[in-house]
């Protein structure tokens, strides 16, 4: 009876068995999607969605792309990072620059949604740079007296304006790498753009404003040697100095982190094929494309920058 029992069991086992590999035979298996385009990574046409924050460079960067390649044609939408972010999700966007990489919650939703995994890496290293009008009194801040203007709760009475209260890099990062928990004082007022906050604070001695410093920090561009006509770069308390020295976003400031406010810029590519997206990122992280950033005075995420020690006046 004991071994009847047994042969009983063996086959209801196997019974199980052979229905759970038939369930799986039958189940549909999903192959990766791939997004439509007949591009190749020096021709064809693509959407790409940028911070603003970045859009000097970004411009920079694919002039002399286009240039090089004129059966490419990128079109740039620059939007606040959070609406950079919700274009991915579109079919239309293929590729977007922003300050932060995927989380591992968000890999898992575009591997689920797109079955496979978006690419994305460092291109640069940037920073937040502090504006001041011309006839302000005040040049010289630590990062605390930053979080006490912005929260309100600061000796200081200038008026601090950002490129939006809300879904700007900008904004995030001085709520989480500044603030870090505290809101906003009631006082803040937003531009439309960076170029909408150099203008305000040219125009108001009483202002602080916050941009990204490839928008003031070539001195070769026009445009932005007129930017550094109308307002002054603050110098912030050097972050990794043994004697207390203020400092400017400055590239060897960037690179050593002597500047406190340093953040990085990423691409977030959503290609599993070679096409004009990875072609794009492949010509931002190659010499060429590091050599623009450098020239944009921000610190390129995959060229060497030499840093050579030199006594000179923040």
């Amino acid at each position: 009876m004991r071994r009847a029992s047994y042969i009983r069991l063996r086959m209801g086992y196997w019974a199980a068995a052979l229905w759970v590999v038939g369930l799986l035979g039958c189940a549909e298996v999903k192959k990766p999607r791939y997004i439509a385009g007949d591009d190749t990574p020096r021709s064809g046409t693509i959407h790409v969605s940028a911070d603003e924050s970045f859009q000097p460079v970004i411009d920079s960067q694919v002039k002399v792309f286009m240039n090089q390649h004129p059966e490419a044609t990128i079109v740039v939408h620059y939007k606040p990072e959070a609406e950079c972010l919700k274009d991915l999700a579109d079919d239309s966007t293929r590729l977007v620059i922003v300050t932060r990489g995927l989380s591992d919650d968000e890999m898992l939703y575009y591997e689920d949604t797109l079955q496979f995994r978006p690419s994305f890496g460092v291109a640069a290293h940037d920073a937040i740079a502090v504006i001041v009008n011309n006839a302000s009194k005040d040049s010289l801040f630590s990062v605390a007296d930053v979080r006490g203007m912005l929260s309100g709760r600061s000796g200081f009475r200038y008026q601090q304006v950002m490129d939006g209260t809300v879904a700007t890099s900008t904004v995030r990062f001085m709520l989480d790498s500044v603030l870090r928990g505290f809101p906003f004082a009631a006082s803040v007022v937003a531009a439309r753009s960076s170029e909408g906050v150099i203008d305000y604070v040219s125009k108001h001695p009483d202002a602080v404003g916050y941009i990204g410093v490839n928008w003031i920090g070539d001195r070769k561009d026009p445009q932005q040697l007129s930017f550094q006509q109308k307002v002054r770069i603050a110098s912030l308390q050097c972050a990794n100095c043994e004697e207390e020295v203020y400092v400017k976003p400055y590239q060897a400031n960037i690179a050593l982190k002597r500047y406190p406010l340093r953040r990085d810029l990423y691409y977030i590519l959503k290609e599993n094929y070679s096409g004009l997206g990875r072609g794009f990122v492949n010509f931002m992280t190659g010499e060429k494309g590091q050599l623009i950033f450098k020239q944009a005075y921000l610190v390129p995420g995959r060229l060497a920058l030499q840093v050579r020690r030199a006594n000179i006046s923040e």
